[in-house]
């Protein structure tokens, strides 16, 4: 079995039966996994936190590869927006819990495999517990917040997990383990020091990502969490690899020990701690926010005022609320498109849910707009509540 600067993570199983002897002989065949490596995987306990695009894939391969128990963190349902890239789910799960949905999917790929569901919201309260009965932690998520709830428990348990990110084209996996045997470990906090400041990095319900992306990070996650398992190869410890799908290129880059980054000694407040809005943003927001159903009967009174859309173009095309002029946040937080705001009404902002609008109503109420408003829930909010005939992404 080649080398690797790390032993394997799991004991082996005391045997294999025949029919996974059968299941696993292209596995058992390759010299580097063998019997051996096959029992790790059969004894192994993977917990993946989030079944959505990610997840999606690296559940489906952990189950091929024969982990013996895998457990799902997961309390969304299935949204037919999902399926452009979460594979796991079909069109009958639509409306599903994607963690039910996941589980019958793995039991259609290896019904020997023991699959634990954690239907909750991840958060301070309960991570510790969720992950204190797993060997590693296979994060997919896509937010800031639970990135980092997700290692800091990890970091506190001792526990290695493998983390992926994808956005539009681009995707990114490390694996950091705080208390690797080879004592070269490191935490995401060693590359991500401090969130964004909120509003910066659009999400991918934001920013929209390639399907096939989910692929490609999700299968180099099982990878390196088969790698960890068995104790083969070398691990991206301490190597950040980023893929573009459009260049079709992989580099490495080597992250490095962060002599500033602060002792982990309890798991925090992360929505406070990344911010979902600034604190600019839910002042301005505070007392000047009005739902969809309002702005229905501001235009069915006929009163007076310029509703705005601060979305990107290529959201604009595909819905917009009848009557909205386009100017993109960005172009109002920098103070250019000032200018073509009008004086002598009131003005309405909206986006896709309400974040990139309460940005940029902080912005007009500092520039001298104090009577501006925004929309709370957006467009989404307008599909819902007053034109369910309007399509939403």
């Amino acid at each position: 079995m080649p080398g690797s600067s790390l032993p394997p993570l799991v004991e082996p199983a005391a045997e294999l039966t025949k029919d996974e002897v059968a299941r696993y002989s292209r596995h058992l065949i390759i010299p580097d996994v063998g019997v051996d490596g096959q029992k790790r995987l059969k004894n192994a306990k993977v917990l993946v936190v989030g079944a959505g695009g990610l997840g999606s894939p690296a559940l489906l391969y952990l189950a091929a590869a024969g982990v013996g128990t895998l457990g799902i963190v997961d309390f969304d349902v299935v949204d037919e927006s999902n399926l452009q890239r979460q594979v796991i789910h079909g069109v009958s799960d639509v409306g599903k819990p994607k963690a039910v949905s996941a589980k019958g999917s793995i039991a259609e790929i290896n019904p020997l495999v023991r699959v634990v569901l954690h239907e909750t919201h991840l958060n301070s309260e309960n991570a510790l517990d969720i992950f204190r009965d797993y060997d590693l932690i296979l994060d997919g998520t896509d937010n800031f917040a639970t990135r980092y709830l997700v290692n800091d428990a990890a970091v506190l348990l001792g526990k290695p997990y493998v983390w992926g990110s994808i956005f539009r084209f681009e995707g990114q996996v490390s694996v950091f383990w705080e208390d690797a045997p080879n004592g070269q470990g490191l935490n995401y906090r060693d590359l991500y020091p401090e969130p964004p400041p909120p509003g910066m990095v659009p999400s991918c319900a934001e920013g929209g990502v390639l399907g096939v992306l989910c692929a490609s990070i999700g299968s180099i996650m099982v990878t390196e969490a088969i790698k960890l398992l068995t104790g083969i190869g070398e691990p991206l410890l301490g190597r950040l690899m980023v893929y573009d799908a459009l260049e079709m290129s992989y580099r490495t880059i080597k992250i490095r020990k962060d002599p500033e980054s602060p002792k982990i000694t309890e798991l925090i407040d992360y929505d406070a701690f990344c911010g979902v809005v600034s604190d600019d943003a839910q002042q301005a927001a505070a007392g000047n926010t009005i739902t969809p159903r309002e702005l229905k009967e501001k235009f069915d009174r006929g009163d007076t005022f310029a509703l705005i859309d601060v979305r990107e173009p290529h959201e604009y095309e595909i819905v917009k609320i009848p009557g909205s002029i386009l100017i993109p946040k960005d172009r109002i937080l920098s103070g250019e498109a000032l200018a073509e705001l009008p004086q002598d009404k009131p003005i309405v902002l909206h986006c896709k849910s309400g974040a990139r609008s309460a940005e940029a109503l902080a912005a007009l109420h500092k520039a001298g707009f104090a009577d501006a408003v925004h929309v709370g829930s957006g467009v989404l909010g307008w599909a819902r509540d007053v034109d369910p005939s309007l399509p939403t992404y």
